[in-house]
């Protein structure tokens, strides 16, 4: 484990104890694939890890396929020294997740969160304080899952990292492993151009009932406009402006996806959406700059409805 040292990248890196805590969809296909040369634990649901410990982790789609056995456990009652914890719960499960392991934290600890949202990193580090250090991560790895145990991982993807004197070490470890690691110096450009293209697609997507590929419907130009915009305004106003045209890339990227967004898949499944982290976020936030964003505000309005009890199956 030393051999990884966060001072430098070793030229071998030696095996890692990595816990992969919200080990669903996204955190399994990360311990998988990291599980080939580390030490991996995924902490999931009680179905999940039942299921896991019973046949293995099965993993379905063109990468990789197979089944791998795993540690899987529903809770931890340690953590060593050095430990890399991935966090790849949804951002409204973060408190849940991260409180009950605080005691267990030492300064070595690395929190990697791999997540959604705006800001969403802050939730962690309010909670754990000096205990850890806390890193953002954005990730295009895609993933699905199918059924307990079962994982169809969809996108290879990569992994950017917060830049950090641990940084350079973590990404060589998800690259290893075929995450491909990319430390990045500004996280916070890289933060808000995912929550552009989370804001348009997750909920719009959602409610039109559309794979992601839905989203270049000519229709559903004027709406991703007005989101847009309300989006580009409130990150101007947070210091990040972009010369990208989102219309034109979420034509160029998202014309041929065949796979259901997040926020679709929670409503689908009765579970919370983190509206209020990605859109919700960008009205709080605007609110904070005398920015009026009330497009994103009805877009979290409708969907919140929607997650009520009884709404969907």
């Amino acid at each position: 484990m030393r051999a990884w040292a966060y001072r430098g990248v070793a030229s071998t890196i030696a095996a890692v104890n990595i816990v992969v805590l919200g080990a669903g969809a996204i955190g399994s296909a990360y311990g998988y694939q990291l599980s080939a040369h580390h030490d991996v634990t995924l902490v999931g649901t009680s179905a999940h890890v039942q299921a896991i410990r019973e046949r293995g982790l099965r993993i379905e789609g063109s990468i990789r396929a197979g089944t791998f056995p795993l540690k899987a456990v529903t809770s931890l009652d340690a953590i060593a020294p050095d430990t890399l914890i991935i966090l790849t719960t949804k951002v409204s499960s973060t408190v849940e997740a991260i409180t009950p392991i605080v005691p267990l934290l030492s300064p070595s600890v690395t929190i990697l969160c791999v997540q959604n949202g705006l800001y969403s990193e802050r939730l962690v580090s309010d909670l754990v304080g000096d205990r850890a250090v806390t890193l953002r991560a954005i990730t295009q790895v895609g993933a699905i899952l199918r059924s307990p145990g079962v994982v169809e991982h969809t996108v290879a993807g990569y992994t950017l990292v917060e830049e950090h004197e641990r940084a350079a070490a973590i990404a060589s470890v998800l690259t290893a492993c075929n995450l491909d690691g990319r430390v990045i110096p500004d996280m916070k450009v890289a933060m808000w151009r995912k929550v552009v293209f989370n804001c348009v697609i997750n909920p719009i997507t959602a409610i039109t009932g559309s794979t992601v590929g839905g989203i270049v419907e000519p229709g559903l130009a004027p709406i991703k406009r007005l989101v847009i915009d309300e989006c580009l305004a409130v990150a101007a106003a947070d210091g990040v402006t972009f010369d990208d045209d989102f219309m034109a890339l979420i034509e160029q990227v998202f014309a041929s996806a065949a796979t259901v967004a997040s926020t679709l898949q929670d409503l689908q499944k009765g579970r919370r959406t983190e509206i209020d982290h990605l859109n919700g976020a960008v009205v709080a936030l605007g609110a904070q700059y005398s920015i009026a964003c009330p497009v994103n505000a009805a877009l979290t309005t409708i969907i919140k409805q929607l997650e009520a009890p009884g709404r969907r199956g």
